[in-house]
């Protein structure tokens, strides 16, 4: 795989575009920018079937699996609507993710 630049970093709020859980929103909990995905909380929800270890009591568990990063999107800062990110040099210099849709910078958390 190749790796691509990762737009959204950990701890955004993001938008789902497609899929079971379309229109939910959710904080990024952990990105994978090898494989291009990304884990949202309370997104893509699954119950796995765990077995008893000698630390955990085992049972049906909840968790979160990732899901591509192209099916997300990030929410805007001002409106918190679906948009794109953008780049924009500050005179500082600094680099900053800036919202196409309303021009706010993106503050990650």
């Amino acid at each position: 795989m190749t790796n691509v630049k990762m737009k959204i970093k950990k701890g955004d709020t993001v938008i789902v575009n497609t899929g079971k859980d379309k229109g939910k929103k959710g904080e990024v909990l952990k990105t994978i920018p090898t494989k291009s995905r990304v884990l949202v909380k309370g997104v893509n929800v699954v119950k796995k079937h765990q077995k008893p270890t000698q630390f955990n009591p085992g049972g049906i568990v909840e968790k979160e699996l990732s899901i591509h990063v192209s099916n997300v999107s990030l929410a805007d800062p001002k409106t918190g609507e679906a948009t794109r990110i953008g780049y924009k040099t500050l005179k500082s210099g600094n680099k900053v993710r800036v919202a196409k849709k309303s021009g706010e910078t993106i503050d990650s958390k």
